[in-house]
């Protein structure tokens, strides 16, 4: 089973794995070139410091002369060669930072809306932002140093082997206690570095939790609360690193203390053989050196090799919860209403045995305009989000011109419906881009539904230019409904769903913005409302009135106020 989950795991990542490369080949191959040149030129700097000190020995000054300038031909290779890798490898990171960002993101918009809203949006914050750094480090980075390490490894094997096996023997047989170290320590790091992520996970979603209800907090005085929970999740964010550096920090000391007790063997060993005349002083010196490039990747690949799997576990991380829940696939339908949308026998609640709407049956006819009224909580916002493909654990059925909603692809469902809800989001950007999504219109267009919004005067003093700030700060709650409303004129969707859409706008102009909509022709509209205004209710085609989840009346203005009952009693407290 463990086996199954890892190459599910594997699978899940690949793609992610194959941004890095999208298009970014040449830069990679060439970082790895490089990477290869760097490693014989770091031996020939140990072999030259060992031919030096032998020269000196002989008191030859033309073979000094000599070294002098093979020394400084090997310093000019090793910098231009270096200035290339860095320039190279730093492109190549870019790139792939960039698109594996994207790609992610691009995997996280194709979840439903419904899905999408299940989750806690700290875990993707954390992902595309602590995350990061590790995979960029311990992924990408580290790959390079991996095969520069192992590439110096044995090649440094190979020339001690060459000058002095009895050498090299000793190294190998020493090395052992710093190769184990490193191995046994290692996986206790990845866990440590996983759980890293998940503290980060959490304190991202409470720190945006805490900001998100700034004014809340302050308008109850809950500042020492706010603060008490916000230290809570800082305090464990910041013990489960502390663990982690405590670990890598030993790791380290524990790889350091073992490199040293082998340098101190060989060395010793050396000057030995050096001292029986079986060795050169220049050879000891350049076998002592080269023991660094033996030493160090004993101490730092089992290190970079537990980071790289521990950075691969935070792209399967990624990778799981993109996939969880992503848009169910569906039949396309044109964005045409021919005929209806029917409920039929609709039950729906967000927790099992709490149902919200209960056996609702209704009929929106194509073209035509109808109201959905109701006292709070009578499920009115839950039927709205259905329609808009919201959730597709209800029994009954929601069909689209004869079509079970669940068996439509929800991309095409988007082009069919279009919903303005309660609550407006606009991005730090424009009016105008806030309107058109960034996309382009016809300018015809756009002041089309400028005008129908009730946005004229706003576009008149402040321009289309002006900077909402974020979330639409820079505006009042009016302004930003109106822009919502805008947007949604403008991509002309045939079914028009408002979800209190003018419950932020004043009297005056909710009527205007609500009687330009019941204006529009062409379009099937289904308004939610708790303004309860006989010349706009009359322009209904039909009123659905909700209870307790349930429909309890339909009809006309007329019909209903005539029947005197639930809309009727609604209808008189309301309006006095």
């Amino acid at each position: 089973m463990e086996r199954k989950k890892n190459r599910e795991g594997r699978a899940a990542v690949r793609p992610y794995i194959q941004a890095f490369y999208r298009g970014n080949t040449v830069c990679f191959l060439l970082t790895l070139v490089f990477t290869l040149l760097m490693s014989p030129i770091s031996l020939v700097i140990s072999w030259l410091l060992g031919a030096v000190l032998d020269v000196i020995a002989t008191g030859d000054m033309g073979a000094l002369w000599h070294m002098v300038k093979l020394t400084a031909v090997t310093a000019l290779v090793m910098t231009a060669v270096s200035l290339v890798y860095y320039r190279v490898k730093s492109r190549f990171i870019h790139r792939a930072l960039a698109q594996y960002k994207d790609f992610a993101f691009s995997r996280l918009a194709e979840k439903s809306i419904s899905a999408f809203a299940r989750e806690n949006t700290g875990r993707y914050l954390s992902a595309l932002t602590n995350d990061i750094g590790s995979v960029e480090e311990n992924y990408l980075n580290r790959s390079f140093l991996l095969i520069n390490s192992v590439i110096e490894f044995f090649g440094a094997l190979a020339m001690m082997f060459w000058y002095s096996w009895e050498l090299a023997l000793l190294a190998i047989v020493l090395s052992f206690l710093p190769v184990v170290v490193s191995i046994k320590m290692g996986g206790e790091l990845t866990r440590r570095e996983k759980a890293v992520s998940d503290q980060n996970e959490n304190f991202t979603a409470k720190v945006k939790d805490l900001l998100s209800g700034f004014a809340v907090i302050k308008s109850f005085k809950a500042e020492g609360e706010a603060s008490r929970l916000f230290a809570e999740a800082n305090g464990q964010v910041e013990e489960t690193k502390r663990r982690r550096r405590w670990w890598d920090g030993l790791l380290a000391a524990m790889s350091n203390d073992c490199s040293i007790l082998v340098q101190f063997g060989v060395f010793l060993f050396g000057a030995y053989l050096a001292m029986t005349g079986r060795s050169t002083a220049g050879t000891l010196l350049m076998i002592v050196n080269l023991c660094n490039y033996v030493l160090q990747p004993i101490q730092t690949v089992p290190q970079y090799w537990a980071g790289r799997r521990a950075a691969l576990g935070l792209m399967e991380k990624l990778a799981a919860v993109s996939g969880e829940n992503t848009a169910p696939t569906g039949q396309p339908v044109e964005p045409v209403l021919r005929r209806e949308i029917r409920l039929e026998q609709v039950t729906f609640g967000y927790e099992p045995d709490k149902p919200v709407l209960q056996e609702v049956s209704l009929t929106l006819e194509a073209g035509k305009k109808y109201a959905l009224v109701g006292a709070s909580g009578s499920g009115k916002s839950t039927l709205l989000n259905l329609l808009m493909g919201g959730g597709s654990g209800y029994r009954g059925s929601i069909t689209v011109d004869g079509r079970e909603l669940r068996d439509i692809d929800p991309s095409s469902l988007y082009d069919l419906m279009s919903l303005i809800g309660q609550n407006v989001f606009l991005f730090d950007d424009t009016i105008r881009r806030n309107i058109t999504m960034f996309r382009d219109f016809p300018r015809q267009a756009v002041d089309s539904a400028v005008k129908q919004s009730g946005l004229t005067e706003l576009m008149q003093q402040r321009g289309e230019d002006y900077r909402c700030g974020e979330n639409g700060v820079g505006l009042s709650g009016g302004e930003r409904q109106r822009i919502s409303i805008a947007r949604s004129l403008l991509r002309g969707t045939p079914v028009l769903l408002l979800d209190e859409a003018t419950a932020a706008l004043d009297n005056q102009t909710a009527f205007a913005v609500t009687d330009a909509i019941l204006s529009l022709e062409g379009l099937t509209r289904l308004v939610v409302t708790h303004r309860l205004d006989s010349a706009l209710l009359e322009r209904y085609d039909r009123i659905f009135v909700l209870r307790n989840g349930r429909l309890c009346e339909q009809g006309t203005f007329q019909e209903l106020m005539g029947k005197r009952g639930y809309f009727y009693s609604l209808y008189t407290v309301t309006n006095g």
